[in-house]
């Protein structure tokens, strides 16, 4: 067995906190989580992209004041180091109670890490809904 590069582990690991963060519905450890700055991003299912650490962190206070429970399961997860930038990709699997809701959904999501004194911390993440292969596609839309 090969031994994982050391910012690998140090990727996956941050990558878990992020996730345990979300699942804990503390702002402390999701503030934790990410770098602080003008550059950082994110876009959360049907948003509209979020930039800067206030934006960011607002969106997050938004989603923990709604939201009584939530649960992953990651799956299809890739990792990537190219430092002092890293990338996961991946499929979140999640259970949701958001004010009266239960639901279950699949989510694609990519994050981006940034290593900055040793340490890997979140500059962006991106989130979009899967859909099912049955929904009808216009062929006229472009991107």
């Amino acid at each position: 067995m090969t031994a994982l590069d050391p910012d690998v582990v140090q990727v996956m690991e941050a990558n878990a906190n992020f996730y345990r963060a979300f699942e804990s519905l503390d702002i402390g450890r999701m503030e934790a989580v990410w770098a602080k700055g003008d550059h950082i991003q994110c876009v959360h299912p049907g948003w509209s992209v979020l930039t800067g650490w206030s934006a960011v962190k607002a969106s997050w206070e938004m989603i923990f004041s709604n939201t009584k429970e939530i649960r992953f399961t990651l799956t299809d997860v890739l990792v990537r180091v190219k430092s002092p930038l890293a990338w996961v990709v991946l499929t979140e699997n999640l259970l949701s109670h958001v004010e009266q809701d239960v639901t279950a959904t699949s989510v694609l999501a990519t994050n981006i890490y940034e290593k900055t004194d040793g340490i890997w911390k979140m500059v962006h993440h991106h989130a979009s809904h899967v859909f099912s292969s049955r929904v009808a596609f216009n062929k006229e839309v472009t991107h």
